[in-house]
């Protein structure tokens, strides 16, 4: 009896110690895991071997960027304890995070197929449908977050992301607004209000929210492009010269910058400064600009410099031959310029050469300007 009394204790001294040291490591472990020692803090946790503790090592490896390591480690894992849905989900995260998109939506399946209701798997699983370009499965996963949690933020983006971008305003808001009445201040969801107006080209409702994007603190230059051009659009050119001003603070943006000032000033009358801002923005480009040579042939053309609009036209059409409308602006301008009829001839013909599909309006409004000019060399002539 005593014997066996003497071994229950032994066992349990043995048990206890063993417990204890565990726990100290585990203590150690976790210490170093949080102050960001995370090689050390894999040592420590290596040594008690425990669910939670092989789970730290995947994390660990995961905090230090070694991706196939922890991929690893959370199999390893997975394959002990398969129910581990904590690990699970960490796993699919890192999965998406990697491209490794297949194993990841098996993992997020795995998730929404249990009985849980958590509108997390659902939105991850909707980015990973997303990332391999399955916009309707995505937008299904997104909207059963969303049914799932009301105020489910990134699902409610995803999906007002999606419909912006496909352009369909009036479901794109009905997401963006039910984000909005959750967190008013979003900046994400602000900018995309703003956007779902200015690409149905509704700039009069669009500009508020770009201005209160500015007021947020977000004063990047695309939120300063996109006012600027509401405000133009909306006529008032002295806010847009304003905001295409305070866009020439950033130097990636001169060129566009500049030909809005252009565009504001042409639109007012202002023929001088319209030339002298679309020059400039000519100055900041590196690539082609046909749309700028394009306004100063209009500019000259008003200023009764009549050549200087045809080179700049001609400049227009060489920059961009797809573009025949600017060829046919110099057929004009030329048959206004020329008094050889041979010449203004020679133009349209061209036009007609280069470009045997135009649509038939104008294809229609050449032939007879050809017929009428041919009648003036014949009769002239007699």
């Amino acid at each position: 009896m005593r014997k066996t009394k003497y071994i229950y204790v032994t066992f349990l001294i043995f048990f206890l110690s063993k417990a204890s040291a565990q726990t100290s490591a585990l203590s150690v472990a976790d210490s170093l895991y949080a102050l960001g020692n995370y090689a050390a803090a894999i040592n420590e946790y290596a040594k008690v071997g425990d669910k939670k503790s092989n789970l730290q090592i995947a994390r660990a490896y995961n905090a230090i960027g070694n991706y196939d390591k922890s991929i690893a480690q959370y199999t390893v894992v997975l394959d002990k304890n398969p129910k581990f849905d904590l690990a699970r989900f960490e796993l699919g995260k890192l999965l998406l995070k990697t491209k490794n998109f297949k194993p990841a939506m098996e993992m997020f399946n795995v998730l929404v197929s249990s009985e849980q209701e958590n509108p997390e798997y659902y939105y991850y699983l909707g980015r990973t449908y997303e990332s391999v370009k399955e916009a309707d499965k995505a937008n299904k996963a997104f909207k059963t977050a969303v049914a799932m949690d009301s105020t489910h933020l990134r699902s409610l983006y995803a999906l007002g992301k999606y419909y912006v971008g496909q352009e369909i305003k009036d479901s794109a808001l009905v997401y963006i607004d039910q984000g909005l009445r959750f967190y008013g201040n979003d900046v994400a969801m602000i900018n995309l209000k703003a956007l779902a107006f200015f690409n149905n080209g509704q700039f009069q409702p669009a500009f508020p929210h770009f201005e209160r994007l500015l007021e947020l603190g977000e004063e990047k230059p695309f939120v300063y492009e996109k006012l600027a051009y509401c405000y133009f659009r909306n006529w008032e050119p002295e806010k847009a010269l304003e905001t295409y001003h305070k866009l020439t603070s950033f130097p990636d943006k001169l060129a566009v910058a500049y030909a809005g000032l252009g565009e504001v000033y042409f639109k007012e009358k202002a023929l001088d400064s319209a030339q002298y801002y679309i020059k400039k923005s000519i100055e900041e480009r590196m690539i082609s600009f046909p749309k700028e040579y394009a306004s100063l042939g209009r500019i000259a053309r008003l200023k009764g410099q009549t050549k200087k609009s045809i080179d700049y036209y001609v400049k227009a059409w060489e920059e961009n031959k797809e573009n025949y409308y600017n060829y046919y602006q110099v057929c004009v301008l030329a048959d206004q310029y020329y008094k050889d009829s041979k010449t203004r001839l020679n133009y349209y013909e061209k036009l007609l050469e280069m470009y045997p599909d135009l649509v038939p309006w104008l294809k229609e409004r050449v032939r007879n300007r050809i017929t009428e000019i041919k009648e003036e060399i014949h009769f002239g002539s007699n």
